[in-house]
């Protein structure tokens, strides 16, 4: 199978909504056995796990990603793997790592500012609420026509910065 097919196959999956979260997991489970990389499966498999609500299994699946040199191979899904793998730690509790993760996410132009969207969740969790509304502003204030010096200062009033 060459890799466009296999991305199509990927994409194919993740498009059928009649799929149910086992279903696709075991789909998902196959077709890791013939991706392009190991890190590029890795992450795919990862992703079925976390839209399974299998927190722990795709935490297993996203620190191989990473491992197998997933930043290296597709920066883009690096992105993306930084997003779901510090989500996946904010629900099983581990806050300190997803906020630590999101704080070094990288920059990619799929991803917009949604590191500094989940960032805010995570440090909402963690009780940080005047870090988490100040990670949203900060995120939103490139886009504002007009105050945005206001709102860069009353974001940091909020950690006292």
């Amino acid at each position: 199978m060459t890799s466009s097919d296999w991305e199509r196959r990927v994409s194919e999956l993740w498009d059928d909504a009649d799929a149910s979260d086992d279903e696709r997991v075991h789909r998902m489970r196959a077709l890791v056995t013939e991706a392009p990389h190991p890190a590029i499966g890795a992450f795919e498999l990862g992703g079925a796990f976390d839209s399974a609500g299998r927190e722990a299994e795709a935490d297993t699946q996203y620190a191989a990603a990473t491992a197998a040199g997933l930043a290296e191979i597709d920066p883009e899904r690096a992105a993306q793997l930084t997003i779901q793998h510090a989500s996946t730690l904010r629900n099983l509790g581990r806050t300190d790592e997803a906020i630590a993760m999101l704080r070094n996410a990288p920059a990619h132009d799929t991803v917009g500012a949604a590191p500094s969207v989940f960032l805010a969740l995570a440090l909402h969790s963690a009780g940080r609420h005047g870090e988490a509304l100040r990670a949203v502003i900060e995120a939103v204030e490139p886009t504002l026509p007009r105050y945005r010096r206001s709102v860069r200062a009353y974001a940091a009033a909020l950690t006292g910065d």
